[in-house]
């Protein structure tokens, strides 16, 4: 499951836009909890609001609709859609959206000197060049910690969010998977591509 964030001064466009959105892509779940970082977030008309987001969740793709051709910086993750549009071509354009950093050849995450592909399942040395290949779960938690790159994130937060409250999956387990990532591309001379705090993990996000 996803999570999106659909803002509008208009209250009646919103609602029936969520309405729709929970009718046709039950993958996506509505929200407004600001301690919940979004997957993807739409932005009606305002030009002022799509900036203050895009500013607080700068790795996240946003969507802007516009009636009258406002313009926005665009990147590989902010969106234009012209109003009025067709539902569907618009949840086609939501779903690629949150599938962009996983299901395209230009889908990436840069932090720090590397560059991660999750559809290829490698990592990226930007200095060295090297590429070293990851497993899935190595892939799961780069991007999780990417998501929430400003914060340092505990091990029962990776074991709901990563492993889904797996029973089998202990905190010990997870200290084992970030050891192993951590071998694998901290070495020779590289810098450190996890930090840790009081039990807690972030990216490094310095070059």
């Amino acid at each position: 499951m996803s999570n999106i964030l659909i803002y509008s001064n208009n209250k009646d466009f919103a609602d029936d836009l969520i309405l729709q959105t929970i009718r046709y892509v039950p993958e996506f779940v509505i929200t407004d909890d600001e301690d919940i970082i979004p997957d993807v977030a739409v932005i009606d008309e305002d030009t002022e609001k799509f900036m203050q987001i895009r500013e607080q969740y700068k790795n996240i793709p946003l969507i802007f609709l516009s009636s009258d051709n406002q313009k926005i910086l665009q990147s590989r993750l902010n969106i234009s859609i012209k109003k009025p549009f067709q539902l569907m071509k618009f949840f086609d354009i939501l779903k690629s959206a949150n599938n962009k950093l996983d299901n395209t050849v230009d889908g990436y995450l840069v932090f720090g000197i590397y560059e991660l592909h999750p559809s290829e399942k490698e990592i990226k040395n930007l200095v060295s060049a090297e590429i070293i290949k990851l497993t899935e779960k190595e892939v799961s938690i780069i991007k999780y910690l990417h998501k929430y790159s400003n914060e340092y994130i505990n091990k029962n937060e990776l074991q709901k969010n990563v492993w889904k409250y797996n029973e089998e999956v202990s905190t010990h387990t997870i200290e084992t998977h970030i050891y192993r990532l951590r071998r694998k591309v901290e070495k020779n001379g590289a810098p450190q591509l996890i930090l840790t705090d009081k039990g807690g993990y972030k990216l490094n996000m310095e070059d």
